[in-house]
């Protein structure tokens, strides 16, 4: 495949994203605007994919390239695309904090195989980077899971309908849809996350479930932002992670009583997401989740945002933090 070099370096930034949404185990998920990693790739004099610095929250990350989500996505990328690819050099700047449920690993490995592709010519579609950087959530997790990496790419609420082989669907964004996060100060990791999940779930509450993925997606194609809320109940997942996350349940119904439609475990969690119809309405969800945490001795921050329907783009290299400005459609 021929590969153009146009630039020298550049920045991209992957926003955050909300996996599972609510009943969709590891099928869908969104992105959300104004919070993301951002990666800047550089073409080195040496072979190789090297981690050249690491800065905001990634003092826990390791610098080695095997072991890091957005250099294994890369190599993987590379190591197809050429026999002798380039040397690359990835500085990594992580706007988000490890471990919170707001899809972390996965805008690492995104922002890493855009910059590289970019920096490349283009020779791959966005569509065509997902199983690269579905390689950098294995080595963060286990599971090469797309419902985090695709939404970072592509943007916009997302349907993986098969890994294998894999096939992604975009679905709508409704309008007057505003997200609250909430995240309480724990680390959940998602390989931990995981391993509390049952290996076997009640034929009820399979048949509950597939109702309300059936009615969140049919809530984002007909622009109803309430049946969408009503169908984030998760009755498989939710129920054995929610042990991992201290008030749950009083903090969701905080949630609903300050006016959010639904509330429900961002990924693996522990970060919460809530959808509202108002931004003021989100604001005053968000006040009301961080108090309950509050009530049960956890601190706790939020953000107040909207769904990101452009995916992972560009960003000026002197101006590289990992922000991103987008609209309520």
């Amino acid at each position: 495949m021929e590969m153009t070099q146009k630039k020298k370096a550049i920045s991209i930034h992957a926003p955050a994203t909300v996996a599972n949404v609510g009943c969709a185990f590891d099928t869908i998920g969104f992105a959300v605007c104004g919070i993301g990693d951002t990666v800047t790739a550089t073409l080195a004099d040496t072979n190789g994919v090297s981690i050249r610095s690491l800065s905001g929250n990634a003092t826990e990350l390791s610098s080695d390239p095997l072991q890091n989500t957005a250099s294994v996505a890369v190599l993987s990328m590379l190591n197809d695309l050429s026999e002798t690819p380039p040397g690359i050099a990835l500085d990594i700047h992580k706007g988000l904090p490890i471990g919170s449920g707001l899809g972390s690993s996965s805008a690492s490995a995104v922002a890493g195989v855009v910059a590289v592709n970019e920096l490349l010519g283009s020779p791959l579609t966005r569509r065509e980077l997902i199983p690269y950087a579905m390689e950098g959530e294995r080595i963060a997790c286990g599971v090469a899971h797309a419902d985090n990496v695709a939404p970072a790419l592509l943007g916009g609420f997302v349907l993986i309908r098969s890994t294998t082989p894999l096939e992604i669907l975009q679905l709508p964004t409704p309008d007057s849809m505003y997200i609250t996060l909430v995240t309480p100060h724990i680390e959940l990791r998602t390989v931990d996350a995981r391993r509390v999940l049952r290996g076997s779930t009640p034929l009820s509450s399979v048949t509950k479930q597939l109702g309300n993925v059936a009615g969140l997606v049919s809530g984002l194609f007909l622009n109803d932002i309430k049946l969408i809320g009503r169908s984030l109940e998760d009755v498989i997942i939710e129920p054995e992670r929610s042990k991992l996350i201290p008030g749950f349940y009083s903090v969701r119904k905080a949630a609903l009583d300050a006016g959010a439609v639904g509330c429900a475990i961002s990924g693996s969690g522990p970060s919460l997401f809530a959808i509202s119809t108002s931004k003021p309405i989100a604001s005053s969800v968000g006040d009301a989740m961080v108090e309950m945490f509050a009530t049960h001795g956890i601190r706790s921050g939020t953000t107040i945002t909207s769904v990101n329907t452009m995916g992972a783009s560009e960003v000026e290299l002197e101006h590289n933090s990992s922000t991103q400005e987008c609209t309520v459609g």
